[in-house]
């Protein structure tokens, strides 16, 4: 519990077993100032890992679930399911880039009233390699987009977050790939949700990098995260014109009355 939330920390997971014991065991030993856990449940999402990443997260004291589809958003709202009870939902990734302690920040913001608070990774500091070139530009270019559609300033779309329970479940998620975190932040914006960015650090990952580590993967991810944004920019358009046709026809028909 942490200031009388119940707290469930989500990892999805594929190929994570250098570092997946590290991440959990972090998280487990998140104490509060009165000694007392803050994380009251981990649930990996073990997404079709070929090594030990679900025998290690569940040997640390994680609840395992399994989605073999492979995709970040599959993967998270898998673990979502277990975690319908959490009045805070925390994500942060399996390869030990983050450190637990800095959920801290995140988990307070929420539990004094913002809706989702992002791990800023410009804004902390980062360890040299730790980002790779595509992915700096990729995060540069996303919120520049962010601005000149939405008019919101954002520095980053770190996966390390936390969100109530009551606005992710009215922001009502569907991306099953790369487009996952920027589906949440766009939503948030459009949903005038109260957004807040803190800074976190950000170390070498352990492990290859199932997105920036591969062209494919890095392809794919700026695929995804592009898509997204013109996917809810045109929604978003549609919907405006919808209201204004309809106001238009409520103002005719007034007119011949």
């Amino acid at each position: 519990m942490y200031q009388g939330n119940h707290i469930a920390a989500i990892i999805p997971a594929r190929d994570e077993a250098s570092s997946i014991g590290l991440v959990v065991k972090g998280l487990i030993d998140l104490k509060d100032a009165n000694n007392k856990r803050i994380i009251d449940k981990i649930v990996v999402c073990d997404n079709g890992s070929a090594d030990k990443t679900a025998i290690i997260a569940q040997q640390a004291g994680a609840s395992v679930i399994t989605q073999n589809r492979p995709g970040y958003g599959i993967a998270c709202m898998t673990a979502l399911t277990k975690t319908k009870d959490a009045d805070i939902l925390l994500f942060i990734d399996g390869d030990n880039a983050f450190r637990a302690q800095q959920a801290i920040p995140l988990l307070s913001s929420v539990a004094n009233g913002v809706d989702l608070a992002i791990g800023s990774r410009k804004l902390g500091r980062i360890e040299k390699h730790a980002l790779t070139i595509p992915q700096q530009f990729g995060n540069w270019l996303a919120a520049y987009l962010i601005k000149l559609l939405w008019g919101k300033s954002v520095t980053d779309l770190g996966p390390f977050r936390a969100i109530s329970q009551q606005a992710l479940q009215r922001l009502s998620m569907e991306d099953e790939t790369y487009g996952w975190t920027i589906e949440m932040q766009i939503k948030a914006i459009q949903s005038n949700m109260a957004i807040s960015e803190l800074p976190v650090d950000t170390y070498r990952r352990l492990g290859q990098s199932k997105i920036s580590g591969t062209v494919k993967g890095t392809i794919g991810a700026g695929t995804g995260i592009l898509s997204m944004i013109a996917c809810l920019r045109w929604r978003q358009f549609k919907q405006i014109s919808k209201q204004s046709s309809f106001s238009k026809s409520l103002k005719d028909n007034s007119s011949r009355l």
